[in-house]
């Protein structure tokens, strides 16, 4: 179910003059949209894209989000792309820690605060209905489930509740609703783009290299005797950090076994990359874009802010790659 759900229009922006370079396709051109899809410090990779597709003379008309994509879409939409790359290839392991506040007994390990009053510094009051392009980013509605396009209203707090990954961040509240990341019902919202006007859909996957094809195995382990009990696997020979590093949390050092799972934040992220994957092949399957963007990104860990310089070439590298299909379809809908 896709509900719209928007914040009343602020006086003090109603008479704001936005620049409008962006705003009208050329007659003769379909209108371009961008689907941007969520997978945490791999979403670095969109302004690669973005950077490339624009040097390119390809500026979309429509931008739908999920999570990363929101925050870096909305960063385009609203001129404050150098900004945010200029954020991101600062980012150090150092500073990345300093930007999380951690909550205990919370709905949520991180509160965004001290990242939303960045966002404030270089967004300011920013409403979606005064960017120059048709905007929206995809959330989920906790209580019910519900996918939410958040196409009006405060262009922060959309973009806050897109990238909200449960657990990790607190649920945002916004039009009476909870709401918490938008890659657990979309992530990569193409039919957000197609109902925002676009004509022609580019596909931004940031998860396409990291498990390939998915398949299902019927039988496994056949050949085991189920009547013999298995050894235990023997320790590692040094202790394992059974929590990981993923977030930064203090070490706690246990005997694991050596060929076990990794720490609980490893399993955790795994998790959700596999659901990404599965969720992601099952909509585009439903509903594919003209185009698809696959940056390699199979080697960056989804909270490794740090690595955004790779990250960002990543997408550069994939978009030029893409220049040549983007053309074709452009031309084959053009009048």
């Amino acid at each position: 179910m896709f509900l719209n759900v928007f914040n009343r229009k602020s006086p003090e922006n109603s008479d704001r003059n936005i620049s409008v370079d962006r705003q009208e396709p050329k007659a003769s051109t379909p209108r371009i949209g961008l689907a941007l899809g969520g997978g945490a410090a791999r979403g670095w990779a969109h302004i690669g894209i973005l950077r490339t597709l624009e040097k390119a003379g390809i500026r979309p008309d429509v931008i739908a989000g999920t999570s990363m994509g929101a925050l870096a879409g909305g960063a385009w939409a609203a001129n404050r792309l150098d900004q945010l790359e200029e954020f991101a290839r600062s980012m150090t392991k150092r500073r990345m820690f300093g930007f999380m506040d951690w909550r205990i007994g919370g709905n949520g390990l991180i509160s965004g605060g001290r990242l939303a009053k960045l966002l404030e510094l270089n967004f300011g009051e920013t409403l979606i209905e005064d960017l120059p392009v048709k905007y929206g980013a995809i959330a989920t509605e906790l209580s019910s489930g519900h996918e939410i396009w958040l196409t009006r209203g405060n262009l922060i707090q959309s973009m806050r509740a897109s990238y909200a990954l449960p657990g990790i961040f607190t649920p945002i509240k916004i039009g009476g609703r909870w709401l918490v990341d938008g890659a657990l019902v979309n992530p990569i919202p193409v039919s957000a783009a197609r109902a925002l006007g676009a004509r022609v859909v580019i596909a931004v996957n940031l998860h396409s290299d990291v498990f390939g094809k998915g398949t299902v195995i019927q039988d496994h382990d056949r050949t085991i005797d189920y009547d013999e009990e298995e050894p235990l696997p023997a320790p590692a020979t040094k202790p394992r950090n059974l929590f990981g590093n993923v977030f930064g949390l203090p070490r706690r050092r246990m005997q694991t076994p050596a060929d076990g799972p990794r720490g609980i934040s490893a399993v955790m992220m795994d998790a959700f990359n596999i659901t990404q994957d599965r969720i992601s092949r099952s909509r585009l399957a439903g509903d594919p874009p003209d185009v698809m963007i696959s940056p390699r990104l199979g080697g960056v860990g989804l909270f490794e802010f740090y690595r955004a310089e790779e990250s960002i070439r990543a997408g550069q590298e994939a978009a030029e790659r893409a220049l040549a299909d983007i053309a074709e379809a452009v031309a084959a809908l053009s009048a």
